[in-house]
């Protein structure tokens, strides 16, 4: 009998249970089994590290993960029964590679014989083969670890290490059992992938940023287009594919480099205003913009109504107390002498006007953020639905029933085979999204009633044309790298999968339901407004605005304080209007469109010297457009002051004339 010895550091032991001549054992994330040797003849890898192995019932029954989220499996004829979705864990998923990396030189030999599941143990004999000099069993362990069975995750860690011993077509042969694998997993191209989920399955990236960094084109070549079959949407996508298209520009190889700009241009389709990947922090960064905008120019039109009606507030004011003391003394009769209070009809709907679309600014900045956090949930950006590792994060997300949260529920319990689940979620309501009724077509099919399958595809297809799942099981040969990937390695009809607008939807609602929430409670709404400010600062600017905007529907209900003109034009109102473009041109439609344009001139320049950090929108203006576009301004404001300039003398030389 041989003793097997097994590090801590690889996790618990699960087991051993004996089913005929096999002793089964489970150590970290996978299951062994033995024969009377203790020379393992099976290994089974799991979705977590193993928690329990019973072979009470008569049947092998194998439970992963940690309590709350557990997957239980059954294994029959040495096979799970039940599809597995591997944890984005490095510990669960680099654990062949980690068992092979602890085991010390001396015992490698005999743990690849004890283990000959394990291809990282025999690369390793192939290394010491090779340090002394034996090139035959160096070549033929190279070539046994290359053609064993194993996860997608581990497949392509041996890729990575085939790259380095220069074994191209090894490499190769994996990537392409990696691919079938992922496949065979219900992995799928049409969903997001995050750069930390890459990292725990294989790492495709880290090697394609290692090829592209040594110049091995040819070789990162290989790489990209298995992250274009199997992953396209991964995080940081669009950034590589241009920069792989520059370094195909730079080998004048044009035509190709603009393949893959246009290859990256398909993936925008499905994504919020088509936007791309980054759509919703790019809806957050115009949010963002916008509201600096809007607090800018009514800032600027209230210094400028102060400049002008300073003078009149102060007499007005001395009876009651002062311009300060009177707050205290009449503060009603002091809100009714406030500096908006004296501006006309047009000047207060203007002012009222920015903050009102301030507040819908806020409210689209606090809906995009929050959006784009949840939409980052780790659950969401593996590359598929399902297992109890997924539906634990997707539980902690909250999402409130909908639609679209019924398909991605749905859609999950349909991966992981449960066609009743599946159904019953997708029939939620009276009308399933077109999405769903294509899945449950996929339904239909499975039960062998292909009219109703080819009913409900028709019906997915005409309520959403652009749907590609049921084009491609109308057989309309649709070119989409989704349609692609099906047709190589799935013989099945094509699920559909929520783009990122049902997934908007699903977690963090409609923008609409956003702007409803600012009307009912608009304190609450403000204060989730994500601008980094401690809790007690954001009370104190939320009370200010909230205060300024209900002041501001009073000053528009009540007549002007100044009728008569009194406040007339001061020396400072002058300058302030020569230098804050339409600040005093309110009272018709221009002004605002000039303040509009200046405040966001400034917001450039500030963009521009890195004070404002908007990354996901385009680049700033040069310094030689903005000052084009501040010429063009102060020119049309100067017209404008000088239109106002000659009303004003116009009209004081008739009432001199009338006098």
């Amino acid at each position: 009998m041989t003793t097997l010895i097994y590090p801590a550091a690889l996790g618990d032991l699960s087991g051993p249970v004996t089913q005929g001549d096999t002793t089964w054992l489970g150590v970290g994330p996978s299951l062994y089994g033995f024969d009377a040797l203790g020379v393992a003849t099976t290994r089974l890898d799991f979705s977590n590290m193993l928690s329990a192995v019973d072979a009470s019932g008569g049947v092998l029954r194998v439970t992963a993960g940690p309590s709350g989220a557990q997957d239980t499996y059954s294994v029959v004829g040495g096979q799970i029964q039940e599809r597995v979705v591997l944890v984005p864990d490095t510990q669960v998923t680099g654990w062949l590679r980690r068992a092979a990396a602890l085991t010390p030189d001396s015992q490698v030999a005999q743990a690849a014989l004890q283990d000959p599941t394990n291809p990282f143990l025999a690369l390793r004999r192939a290394a010491l083969a090779r340090q002394r000099g034996d090139r035959f069993t160096a070549l033929s362990e190279t070539q046994r670890a290359a053609s064993l069975p194993l996860a997608f995750p581990a497949s392509l860690q041996l890729a990575a290490q085939m790259e380095a011993l220069n074994s191209p077509a090894a490499a190769n042969l994996l990537l392409s059992r990696a691919a079938r694998d992922y496949a065979a997993r219900g992995y799928d191209p049409a969903l997001p992938v995050s750069r930390a989920a890459l990292s725990a399955y294989g790492d495709p990236l880290g090697e394609l940023e290692t090829l592209l960094s040594q110049n091995k084109l040819e070789r990162a070549d290989v790489w990209i287009r298995y992250l274009r079959q199997t992953s396209p949407r991964f995080e940081g996508s669009l950034s590589l594919y241009t920069r792989y298209a520059a370094l195909l520009d730079a080998q004048n190889r044009s035509g190709e480099a603009e393949e893959w700009r246009a290859f990256a241009r398909t993936l925008s389709t499905g994504t919020l205003y088509n936007l791309g990947a980054d759509a919703v922090l790019t809806l957050r960064d115009a949010a963002r913009v916008s509201a600096f905008v809007l607090l800018l120019s009514w800032l600027a039109a209230y210094l400028t109504l102060a400049a002008r009606t300073w003078r009149v507030q102060g007499q007005d004011t001395a009876e009651l107390g002062g311009r300060w003391g009177s707050w205290l003394r009449r503060p009603l009769s002091r809100l009714r002498r406030s500096v908006v209070a004296y501006g006309g009809f047009g000047e207060k709907l203007v002012m009222l006007s920015l903050l009102s679309t301030l507040l819908l600014s806020l409210s689209a900045w606090t809906w995009a953020a929050r959006a784009e956090t949840r939409l980052q949930a780790p659950a969401l950006n593996i590359g598929t639905y399902g297992g109890a590792w997924f539906y634990g994060g997707l539980d902690e997300l909250e999402l409130t029933p909908s639609r679209d949260t019924a398909l991605l529920r749905g859609l999950s319990s349909q991966l992981d085979g449960d066609d009743a689940a599946a159904r019953s979620s997708y029939e939620v309501g009276t009308s399933p999204l077109p999405c769903a009724q294509n899945n449950l077509g996929v339904l239909a099919e499975n039960r062998d009633d292909n009219a109703q399958a080819r009913g409900l595809w028709q019906a997915s297809l005409s309520a959403a044309p652009d749907l590609l799942a049921p084009a491609y099981n109308l057989g309309l040969q649709p070119s989409a790298p989704e349609a692609a990937f099906q047709r190589e390695y799935r013989a099945a009809p094509r699920l559909c999968y929520p783009d990122q607008r049902s997934l908007v939807r699903a977690l963090g609602g409609s923008l609409a339901g956003q702007l409803r929430a600012l009307v009912l409670n608009p304190w609450s709404a403000l204060m989730a407004t994500p601008t980094q400010l401690s809790t007690p600062l954001q009370a104190v600017w939320v009370t200010l605005l909230l205060l300024t905007y209900a002041l501001g529907v009073v000053w528009l209900l009540t007549p002007s304080s100044d009728p008569s003109g009194r406040a007339g034009r001061p020396a400072l109102f002058r300058l302030l209007a020569l230098l804050l473009p339409g600040s005093a041109l309110l009272d018709g439609a221009w002004g605002a469109v000039l303040l509009l344009g200046w405040a966001a001139a400034i917001g450039n320049l500030l963009t521009a010297r890195g004070w404002l950090t908007l990354p996901y929108l385009p680049g700033p203006l040069s310094a030689s457009g903005v000052l084009i576009f501040l010429v063009v301004l102060y020119a049309l404001n100067v017209l404008g002051l000088s239109l106002q300039e000659i009303g004003s003398f116009r009209a004081r030389r008739a009432a001199s004339s009338a006098k």
